[in-house]
């Protein structure tokens, strides 16, 4: 199954395939409000208070249409933590409910932070530096490949490199793509600006001056040529679009660097060994497992 098919399938389906397939499925049960700890591995930080409200309307008029999924708490006795229905939960307890309806199941961290990545990514819910950190915990804290994280949660192994790649922007940049003023493709464009002085300045001028990602793009690589005396001083227009689009497929910073004669040189940047092997295998299309044995 690919990693498309398995985000098509619903959540609901994940649960199945992510879970201890030899537990139980049991019966839906009720457990106290109270007795129900958040996900310690949540994704999301940011939750609107007008998308809660719709819901609590919703839950209040219809009912909870579906239970929360929980595990028993493994350093609390009575207590249970959220596998998956963050906003629900938040929204009953805006209601003022005591008890829910609830499904037990058993979940290692790991299975926790893939669920709650895939329930907001299903729902859009994430903006792009909690998705980035959700990839880079699972990198970091559970030994996942680029390739295995976009196979758990339905996305391309570029995207997911893509979206890591803005955990290297500035506090500032982050900030202001948390709170929506910049989208991912102006943050992506800033990455190219080495000093980190230079692109904050930029996103900055970027959100007063509501310039477009081209705009950003196009600042952004004045100010690179102005810190690199490689750069040359004229650049083909059309060239620059070719570069830009080899930096999209990529997902990477590319150089096209002209000479006299029609000759030149492409300059593709990665970043760590799995990095060069996606970038490799990119461009190839082989594996460097299928060529290097």
């Amino acid at each position: 199954m690919s990693g498309r098919d398995r985000l098509g399938k619903g959540l609901g389906a994940l649960l199945g395939e992510y879970l201890d397939p030899e537990a139980k499925s049991g019966e839906i049960q009720t457990l106290p409000v109270s007795a129900i700890l958040p996900n310690p591995v949540q994704p999301r930080r940011l939750f609107k208070e007008g998308e809660l409200g719709d819901l609590a309307v919703s839950i209040r008029e219809n009912g909870l249409l579906q239970p929360l999924v929980v595990r028993p708490a493994l350093k609390a006795i009575g207590r249970y933590e959220l596998v998956a229905g963050e906003r629900r939960l938040r929204a009953v307890t805006s209601l003022g409910w005591t008890d829910v309806a609830v499904l037990v199941r058993d979940a290692s961290d790991e299975t926790l932070l893939v669920l709650a990545l895939v329930e907001n990514l299903q729902r859009e819910a994430l903006n792009p530096l909690e998705e980035a950190e959700g990839y880079a915990a699972l990198s970091e804290q559970y030994g996942m490949s680029q390739g295995d994280i976009a196979n758990a949660v339905g996305k391309d192994r570029s995207t997911v490199a893509n979206l890591l790649r803005l955990l290297k922007l500035p506090p500032s940049i982050r900030k202001l793509v948390e709170d929506e003023s910049l989208s991912m493709g102006h943050a992506r464009a800033l990455l190219s600006v080495v000093d980190p002085l230079r692109a904050a300045d930029l996103a900055r001028a970027a959100v007063k001056g509501g310039w477009s990602v081209r705009e950003v793009e196009k600042r952004a690589r004045s100010a690179d040529s102005k810190g690199s005396s490689k750069r040359a001083t004229v650049v083909d227009p059309l060239v620059r679009e070719l570069e830009v689009a080899l930096r999209d497929s990529l997902a990477t910073l590319v150089l096209i660097k002209q000479k006299r004669g029609g000759k030149g040189s492409i300059e593709i940047q990665y970043h760590g060994a799995e990095d060069f092997e996606r970038v490799f295998a990119l461009i190839t299309r082989r594996e460097v497992s299928e060529v290097v044995e």
